[in-house]
């Protein structure tokens, strides 16, 4: 048996699919499963699963050497942006300047 999503709207685990579309039965809301794909495709995780976004502080989990110096572990970065590419993290770290950071090597504070 696949283990369909819980409801977008209310939460409710008795989601059913209804041909391509999931129905909530406690709720009513509609919605298809490429919607829910291309709203998870969109998030920014960092290394415990949590979602990051725009203006979140976070702590590096690793030493993260670099051309000129090192990111020392529990490195604290605050005011984050969210953009596009591999290294999906931009900031400035106090006594670094500005940086691009990979979101598998923080993790949300």
């Amino acid at each position: 048996m696949s283990e369909l999503p819980n409801c977008p709207e209310c939460n409710g685990e008795f989601t059913y699919e209804d041909g391509p579309l999931m129905v909530c039965p406690t709720c009513g809301h509609e919605w298809s499963q490429a919607e829910t794909a291309a709203e998870e495709e969109d998030v920014t995780r960092d290394a415990n699963g949590n979602v990051l976004s725009d203006g979140d502080t976070v702590i590096v989990v690793k030493d993260l050497k670099f051309k000129g110096g090192v990111v020392k572990g529990g490195t604290k970065v605050k005011n984050i942006r969210i953009v596009g590419g591999d290294h999906d993290i931009d900031c400035k770290i106090d006594g670094i300047g500005a940086m691009a950071l990979k979101s598998e090597f923080v993790k949300k504070a």
